[in-house]
């Protein structure tokens, strides 16, 4: 089966990319989706060696990285756990609600791709991410799409090296 590619969504104060990095090589449960059509492609359709883009929402809305996903849709272990904010008392483990995947860090952007780039950019017309009312935690990117993010990523913001820090001034 053809590689696939993603956006995922999360808030940063809730899971940050650095959060992610963190896991350092380990895979990370991406779970607490709690969307019927965001779910069913959790369980359905993403696949392991698909591409993510990892995007912040809330006040930064920005892709700032790309992830690999190692692990299939498996029911969510946070729907089971009654002190979890994530709990469903209406899940079972023979009858599941909630799927999660499992996602490992791939190459941190040299520098975040903003919303406004990503509405700029010619090529991204048709997003889902950029399409009006679209709120979906889990969106699928086509490969075009994922190349030119992937493209803007990599591509130093003006005037800062890719280590994201000022050039030193010439002497």
């Amino acid at each position: 089966m053809a590689r696939r590619y993603w956006l995922f969504k999360s808030d940063p104060e809730t899971f940050a990319w650095a959060d992610l990095r963190a896991a350092r090589g380990g895979a990370v449960v991406w779970d607490g989706v709690r969307n019927y059509q965001a779910r069913n492609t959790l369980r359905d359709d993403v696949q392991v060696g698909d591409g993510v883009l990892f995007y912040h929402s809330g006040s930064d809305k920005a892709v700032v990285g790309t992830a690999r996903v190692v692990q299939a849709g498996h029911p969510d272990a946070t729907q089971f756990d009654p002190k979890h904010a994530g709990f469903d008392p209406g899940a079972s483990r023979d009858a599941p609600r909630w799927y999660a995947v499992g996602v490992v860090p791939d190459a941190e952007f040299a520098a975040p791709v903003s919303l406004s780039a990503l509405r700029g950019a010619p090529g991204l017309e048709g997003m889902v991410l950029l399409t009006k009312g679209s709120r979906l935690s889990v969106q699928p990117v086509t490969a075009a799409e994922w190349g030119i993010v992937t493209r803007l990523g990599r591509a130093s913001a003006p005037g800062v090296n890719v280590r994201g820090r000022r050039p030193s001034p010439r002497r």
